[in-house]
């Protein structure tokens, strides 16, 4: 094949390399930038766990501090009159340096007590002028250190401040101040801690490691207790901007001009803040050698681009080319004077799936019924597809699962909508607080319907009280959500698909022991098994069972219930004359069965000897053997039955396919079986579904018509059924590759020349 030729081959080889080429230029020109944010990326985080970690530590040891003043208010080597008086006061002087001692943060410690003109420390009693004159505060004088000792409420750290001591040594301090008894609204001292400001930028170095930018560490108010700048300096502007706008996390700032980076965290214990500011430009200088090798390496992929996209392109259009031609062959593709009337090869493969998906959305019902019929009549599931079921969209997976047949006076033709709805609603369902979902079955009979429900065991009800409460759940929908009034019959609980069909005989059993027309009962066979009677005799419920399998052709069922009523004859050790007469109830079942079904001549076939003269098991080999005949028979029947059906449903189609009410419905309502029935029976004995064949039917009146008749286009879709026009012109167009109109005047001119050449 020549995939040049194709338009939309062209086109994905375009495509290929605009998504490969175009990225490729525009990933060489921005992979500079691409590295270093990557690289900035990881620095921040980096950086960002990092200061968590410095705010756990410096929290930590602040609070160490705090802890300190506390166990001094409570130390009484420390009180008021211990500190004064001069013979206790060296031990207090004592106590004060092993405070100090416990924390490697502290330079040094000093108590005051409230409006005493002496001060205490590590080191001794030292009057407060003395003390403020050897401790000179560039920024605290000696008025407001005196009133903020007396004053202070709460605990308070002053920023970091140059201190000049006795003899011209000068260092920078944090002083820490802490109302002792703390806690109280009334405190009568106050522990004052001197911390270098080293003592505090070290320690973030220490886990910072090398860095280059500048730290710092702010108040609740976005003051500077303590800064390492390395150097670095900032305007006052750039400053005030950083501490005041700056919330935590990571940010990108402009600062003096330069762009940085700058990481914060928030402790949440004290409101501090730990900021850390980065030149971005440092991180530039990381990524040169990564910038070569990412163009060197980006060139080759441009080189081989090209390649790949021719090799990716025939690859893409390959299966493309295949569906147009299975799309081709399956829904031959319209011509109009010679060319394609679609634009490219994908519009042709969506013409085909938009057909194919009109004709399953119309089918896939009666298919889903047409499942779950076979599931609950035959019981065999090992012939059905597993995928069906996620394809049907069923989950049938539950603990328990039961049939319940039911019928309601809803199947006039008048009402044909209403049972739609209604059906429709059953379709599935759930009973959330019954843990059951229901899936609804279309049977043969117009005016029956079975349901599947599938439910888990709920913790406070048993199996049969559950099964009870699900039923009256249905009921009560179906009278309350349709204002129908209806007669169900349930079967009993088993918990493998491949007896669905056992509960669904069961539940036809029951619902035919219900009184014709009494709408409104409801039959549980679950409770026809505990009707009383004899141990020695067949239970009603069996013979009820065994009737209603020979009925529906049930063989398998059938002589499930003949061999279990034998077996139980045969351990019951009851005299065998009784056990003789106990065996006629089975015979009894099958031939009056037989007789209701019109098999009259079955009693011939039984010899005398056969009964009076046999063993039981030589009797049970009669029984299944009159079984399986009427069970053969029925099905002949029903199959004779459907042929006969079918024929009638097409001679009253070939009557009627002119009437734009014809439909499925009509259908089920003039020959009172459901529309699902319809719909497969017609299917199997046919070949083609129900539409195709009314479609067919009109379209070959209407090419007849065009042929021999001057009738108005319109006229002539409304005399085939139609009365949607357009629609006709585009279904007719689709099959034959002209309109209507088109159609009349080829033909037309074809006869013409065919007379003229007669003529001649």
């Amino acid at each position: 094949m020549d995939y040049f030729k194709s338009k939309l081959f062209l086109k994905y080889i375009l495509s290929y390399l605009f998504i490969l080429l175009i990225p490729l230029v525009i990933m060489t020109v921005f992979i500079y930038e691409n590295a270093v944010e990557t690289l900035r990326t990881e620095i921040e985080s980096s950086r960002l766990a990092q200061l968590s970690q410095t705010k756990v530590t410096i929290d930590g040891r602040m609070k160490e501090l705090s802890d300190i003043a506390s166990r001094i208010s409570y130390d009484d080597r420390l009180s008021s009159y211990r500190v004064n008086n001069t013979r206790t006061s060296p031990e207090a002087i004592r106590a004060l340096d092993q405070y100090k001692a416990t924390s490697s943060m502290i330079d040094e410690i000093h108590l005051y007590f409230h409006n005493d003109k002496r001060i205490y420390s590590s080191k001794g009693l030292t009057d407060f002028e003395v003390f403020a004159d050897n401790f000179s505060f560039a920024s605290w004088d000696k008025p407001s250190l005196y009133r903020d000792l007396n004053e202070v409420k709460h605990p308070t750290v002053r920023p970091a401040d140059l201190v000049t001591r006795t003899g011209g040594v000068q260092d920078r301090k944090l002083a820490f101040l802490i109302p002792i008894t703390p806690n109280s609204l009334n405190p009568h001292a106050t522990v004052m801690y001197f911390i270098k400001e080293a003592e505090i930028t070290n320690l973030i170095d220490s886990i910072l490691g090398n860095y280059q930018g500048l730290t710092f560490v702010l108040d609740a108010e976005g003051q500077v207790l303590a800064a390492n700048r390395q150097g670095d300096t900032l305007s006052e502007e750039a400053s005030q901007t950083l501490f005041k706008e700056t919330a935590p996390g990571i940010h990108e700032q402009t600062l003096d001009g330069k762009e940085h980076s700058i990481v914060s965290v928030q402790s949440e214990s004290n409101g501090w803040t730990y900021m850390t500011v980065m030149p971005s430009s440092q991180f530039f200088s990381s990524v040169i050698d990564v910038r070569s090798v990412m163009i060197m390496i980006s060139a080759l992929v441009l080189l081989i681009g090209a390649v790949i996209a021719l090799v990716l392109a025939r690859m893409q259009y390959r299966p493309i080319s295949s569906l147009v031609e299975f799309a081709s062959s399956r829904y031959p593709e319209t011509q109009n004077n010679g060319k394609h009337s679609y634009r490219n090869e994908l519009e042709r493969i969506r013409s085909a799936l938009q057909d194919y998906s009109s004709r399953m959305d119309i089918q896939e019902p009666f298919a889903r019924n047409h499942y779950l019929s076979t599931l609950i009549k035959v019981g065999n599931t090992e012939h059905l597809s597993p995928e069906l079921t996620q394809l049907f969209d069923l989950n049938l997976n539950k603990h328990s699962l039961f049939v319940m047949v039911v019928s309601w006076n809803e199947a006039k033709p008048s009402n044909m909508d209403h049972r739609s709805r209604i059906i429709h609603r059953l379709a599935r369902f759930e009973l959330p607080e019954l843990e059951a979902t229901g899936y609804g079955v279309e049977l043969t009979q117009l005016d029956q319907f079975a349901i599947i429900i599938n439910f888990d065991t709920v913790e406070a009800l048993d199996e049969l009280a559950q099964v009870k409460q699900i039923t009256e759940q249905i009921r009560s929908m179906l009278i309350n959500t349709f204002a129908i009034t209806p007669m169900i019959g349930t079967g009993g609980c088993y918990h493998h698909l491949h007896e669905l069909n056992q509960s669904y005989i069961e539940a036809c059993s029951a619902f035919d022991l219900l009184v014709p027309g009494e709408f409104g009962s409801v039959a549980l066979f679950a409770d026809l098994s505990k009707t009383p009677s004899h141990s020695f005799w067949i239970p009603n419920h069996v013979q009820l069972k065994l009737t209603q399998s020979l009925k529906q052709g049930n063989y398998e069922i059938a002589s499930q219930m003949i061999r279990s009523s034998v077996d139980s004859l045969t351990t019951s050790k009851l005299p065998a004359l009784l056990v003789r007469c106990i065996s006629f109830d089975l015979l009894n079942t099958i031939l009056k069965t037989a007789t209701e079904l019109g098999e009259h001549h079955m009693l011939q076939r039984i010899a005398p000897g056969m009964v009076f003269s046999s063993s039981l098991k030589e009797l049970e080999s009669v029984l299944l053997s009159l079984a399986s005949q009427v069970c053969t028979e029925v099905e002949q029947d029903s199959k004779q039955e459907e042929q006969s059906l079918i024929d009638r449903i097409i001679e009253y189609i070939d009557t009627h396919f002119t009437d734009h009410n014809l439909s499925l419905d009509t259908i089920s309502c003039e020959f009172e079986i459901s529309p699902s029935h319809v719909s497969r029976s017609f299917k199997d004995k046919t070949g083609i579904n129900f539409v195709q064949y009314i479609w067919q039917k009109r379209l070959d009146r209407m090419i007849h018509q065009l042929k021999t008749t001057d009738t108005p286009l319109k006229d002539l879709i409304q005399e085939v059924g139609y009365l949607d026009t357009p629609n006709f012109i585009r279904k007719f167009k689709k099959e034959t590759g002209l309109t209507p109109g088109q159609y009349r005047k080829q033909h037309r001119s074809t006869n013409n020349d065919e007379e003229s050449g007669s003529a001649s």
